[in-house]
């Protein structure tokens, strides 16, 4: 296995109490690092608060629960990501996976018509995504299934994504955009804030099928949603660390909420993401507060946690915020 970062104990600390909003850990379809029970082993021993279960594939919420059960100290969340293996947009799959305790709810990923369309070229020496090889081998077998579509032709929202979000703000989950296109996102946001949603994730929105432009982040940003960033895009050469730090510096870390994406055999651990990614902002001259606002407070807004007394006074402050 290669080297990886070792966290500093300054890192170590900062990121206590902190959520990891996007792993992908075992059991899956593709190989892990470590699986649920596993990680939050290491959680509780590093005084972490908990993470998401992000499967491209199936809904977690039902892992979730066990793990809770054993490790009530840390609190994993299930979610539900909306591709062609759960019916795309499919209200009532993100119904029953919020009666059973999910969490967060990705639109199209692997399945988006942006993902699919994506003629981007990865960085020389990028590694591409795990799921690449999957989707190859559907597509080979004939089950290839037609790409999950927020908005018709006319550019209106389609009557299906408009009851998805209308179950998102019933149960108080958080969205996240997937690998929706960067013009998708910037339609999307509104509408979901209008239907009511109040936790809303740009993801990863340096990723090679996003490359969202600065000023739409801001953009964005201004109107409540967090830009997610991940660790893994830059780590894996998706973007360089240059633009990323800068990113963040730019829109502003009160903007940023940072996670892993972290899981697969060939990247660090899991349990180590955050605190890497706390050295190296720190080598980047971000302040221990914004450090610990990207990663703790921000991660718990979004995981739906109660504050900490250390958050920032609005945070205290926002409404359905549990205690």
């Amino acid at each position: 296995m290669s080297h990886h970062p070792q966290p500093s104990p300054r890192a170590r600390e900062l990121v206590r109490g902190s959520y990891d909003i996007h792993v992908h850990i075992a059991p899956d379809v593709m190989k892990r690092r470590i699986d649920d029970l596993g990680l939050a082993e290491r959680c509780a021993d590093l005084g972490l608060g908990g993470f998401v279960i992000k499967s491209h594939y199936t809904p977690t919420a039902e892992r979730a629960e066990i793990v809770r059960k054993l490790y009530p100290d840390v609190n994993a969340l299930g979610a539900i990501t909306l591709n062609a293996s759960v019916g795309g947009l499919n209200p009532v799959a993100v119904e029953i996976a919020a009666r059973g305790g999910a969490q967060f709810v990705w639109l199209p990923t692997v399945d988006s018509h942006n993902q699919r369309a994506c003629l981007a070229e990865e960085p020389d020496g990028a590694t591409p995504p795990m799921w690449a090889q999957l989707q190859a081998d559907l597509e080979a077998a004939g089950m290839k299934a037609e790409d999950v579509n927020l908005f018709d032709a006319d550019g209106e929202l389609l009557p299906e994504a408009r009851q998805v979000l209308s179950v998102i703000a019933k149960h108080g989950m958080t969205l996240a955009t997937g690998h929706l296109h960067s013009d998708e996102s910037a339609q999307l946001v509104p509408l979901a804030i209008e239907a009511g949603i109040k936790r809303i994730v740009i993801t990863h929105p340096e990723f090679t099928s996003q490359r969202m432009v600065l000023d739409r982040q801001r953009e964005l940003a201004q109107q409540g949603a967090f830009l997610e960033r991940c660790l893994t895009t830059p780590l894996t050469g998706k973007v360089s660390w240059d633009t990323w730090f800068s990113n963040i510096r730019d829109a502003g870390p009160e903007n940023s909420v940072i996670s892993s994406d972290l899981g697969q055999p060939f990247n660090p651990p899991v349990e180590d993401g955050l605190a890497i990614a706390a050295d190296l902002l720190l080598e980047k001259d971000f302040t221990e507060q914004e450090v610990r606002l990207m990663t703790v407070h921000n991660s718990r807004w979004l995981a739906g946690a109660a504050p900490l007394p250390d958050a920032p006074a609005h945070q205290h402050a926002k409404e359905g915020v549990p205690s």
